[in-house]
């Protein structure tokens, strides 16, 4: 259900506007396809293993660094896996994706003159793939890896360093991600206005939510 427009930011109050990448801007299907079939398949491969049991030994030693800044990290998994992640990522990056709508909606807040910020836990060289294919980091007046922090966006530690660096009004700045510990962990840090996205608002612990962020306005 589209948000009442009562649940939408007051633009008109806000500055800054922080946001995340991959599922908010950028299609995650290409991650999803990327991480569950592609690195398996190759990881199999690799070791003479049956596509199921690649998938089974790969989805636990993922699920052991969920919301850690590892599980996030191509050097960490190139070398737990002795693959080459980063020129994985390199081949087949033509399967990268605006989502429907975002391209436009920051380049309405762009007009509309409000401070945009990228927020992202993707690895630098992640970044640097997705930008030279999309040319989102051009849209962004700041752009902000975790792996700058040392800290994922889960973690409070985060978003201590990020007010050091970006002295937002967290009265006056509104959050976007895809992720419930995010938005926790934005809500926990003081952010007035934080929106969940892509999935069913259930999903989202309560946060208001779209399925894209042309929804949000202005």
């Amino acid at each position: 259900m589209p948000l009442h427009p009562s649940q939408r930011p007051p633009w008109g109050l806000i500055d800054t506007a922080l946001l995340d990448l991959d599922g908010t801007l950028l299609d995650p299907a290409f991650d999803n396809w990327f991480w569950l079939e592609h690195v398996p398949h190759a990881y199999a491969a690799a070791r003479g293993l049956g596509a199921d049991e690649a998938h089974a030994q790969l989805v636990q030693r993922f699920r052991a660094h969920e919301g850690t800044l590892p599980w996030y990290c191509i050097d960490h998994w190139s070398r737990e896996l002795a693959l080459d992640i980063r020129a994985m990522k390199h081949a087949e990056a033509a399967r990268i994706r605006w989502l429907p709508g975002a391209q436009a909606w920051l380049e309405a807040l762009r007009k509309a003159g409000k401070r945009l910020v990228l927020l992202t836990n993707a690895h630098p060289e992640t970044l640097r793939i997705k930008d030279e294919r999309t040319g989102v980091t051009l849209l962004f007046d700041a752009v902000v890896s975790s792996h700058r922090f040392g800290a994922p966006k889960e973690d409070p530690r985060f978003w201590r360093a990020l007010h050091d660096v970006e002295p937002f009004d967290r009265e006056r700045s509104v959050f976007v991600d895809d992720s419930v510990a995010v938005l926790r962990a934005a809500r926990a840090a003081g952010l007035r206005w934080v929106y969940g996205i892509g999935r069913a608002a259930e999903a989202h612990d309560g946060f208001p939510s779209v399925t894209s962020v042309a929804e949000l306005g202005p």
